[in-house]
């Protein structure tokens, strides 16, 4: 519904009586929150378990070297704080994700560049769970719900922890 633009006073006090009219109570009510970044990555999968040829035969050409733009959603959840209707700050997510997520993986070789990836294969599945690592490090305990890692438009894994 479109409202006329009204003078800040007149505006205030109208958002007021609504506010008390519809005695609707947000405050506390669980809700979640998600944002996405793209950062590029290379890598190369093969297991220091198997020989050459049977890394070829499982990974194909994912066996070379090559790269991603990948995707990652973050969602988070948390209860309305009634003093700022909200639980966290858009931006502050954004940080977050900033030191969990873009600063040590963005334009790195995962394989080379990434102590997790030395002994772990840099699968997306991995990649799901480093970043889950992470997050869960730096954002308030227990408000990391789900992580989605796009490695192309069509392919992507979702996790949720342990």
């Amino acid at each position: 519904m479109c409202v006329p633009l009204l003078s800040a006073a007149k505006q205030q006090t109208t958002m007021q009586s609504v506010a008390k009219e519809s005695k609707q109570d947000t405050s506390g009510k669980m809700t979640f929150l998600s944002r996405t970044e793209t950062f590029a990555a290379a890598h190369r999968l093969s297991s220091k378990s198997l020989n050459d040829e049977e890394n070829k035969k499982v990974f194909g050409k994912c066996n070379h070297s090559h790269g991603h733009n990948y995707k990652v959603t973050v969602t988070v959840r948390g209860r309305i704080n009634p003093l700022t209707g909200m639980f966290m700050n858009i931006y502050k997510l954004q940080e977050y994700m900033q030191e969990a997520i873009m600063e040590p993986l963005d334009h790195k070789n995962l394989d080379e560049d990434v102590d997790f990836f030395a002994d772990v294969i840099s699968t997306t599945e991995n990649l799901a769970v480093y970043i889950w690592n992470n997050l869960e490090k730096i954002l308030p305990a227990g408000c990391l719900y789900k992580i989605k890692v796009y490695e192309s438009d069509r392919n992507f894994i979702v996790y949720k922890g342990d």
